[in-house]
């Protein structure tokens, strides 16, 4: 890890150094921004914090996630950069964001570069993940598992 005289600079690209960007997240304070939240999940990636990767996914969706493959795919990697193409709030209530970005990494199969229009959605002062790969067993009627309190078709189905 990159460091200066201040400590280890944040693995999410700020420039920032870890303790005043990403690693305040990382220690229980909730990112105030979907931006800020993916970006904190990036520099989780990097440093190994996988409960910090499951605990911002959508609580409904938590089950699901696949705890060994991410361990596996977080500590097999070197992430080699971000980079934060842009951040889109489209407000509501709850209120959901779209994060785009590209992350770098290698691994024993050479190097990778993955583009991302993520979802995300806010639950009080909290924003979590919409994780496309983990399927929400919820009817277009059914109370949306955000908890927003809309109805499934009505708030998060279009984001997945």
């Amino acid at each position: 890890m990159v460091t200066n005289p201040n400590g280890p600079i944040c693995p999410c690209g700020s420039g920032s150094t870890l303790d005043t960007c990403c690693g305040h997240f990382h220690a229980g304070t909730p990112a105030p921004s979907a931006e800020l939240l993916m970006r904190s999940r990036y520099s989780a990636y990097v440093l190994g914090q996988i409960d910090y990767l499951l605990s911002t996914t959508l609580p409904a969706q938590q089950p699901g996630l696949d705890r060994d493959a991410i361990t596996a795919w977080s500590r097999q990697s070197t992430w080699l950069g971000l980079e934060v193409e842009g951040a889109e709030v489209l407000g509501g209530k709850p209120e959901h964001a779209f994060v785009t970005f590209t992350a770098r990494w290698h691994d024993e199969q050479g190097e990778h570069s993955h583009r991302e229009r993520s979802a995300f959605v806010q639950q009080g002062d909290h924003w979590y993940f919409i994780d496309p790969t983990v399927e929400l067993k919820a009817g277009r009627n059914d109370p949306c598992p955000c908890g927003g309190g809309q109805k499934f078709k009505k708030c998060c189905a279009g984001f997945l």
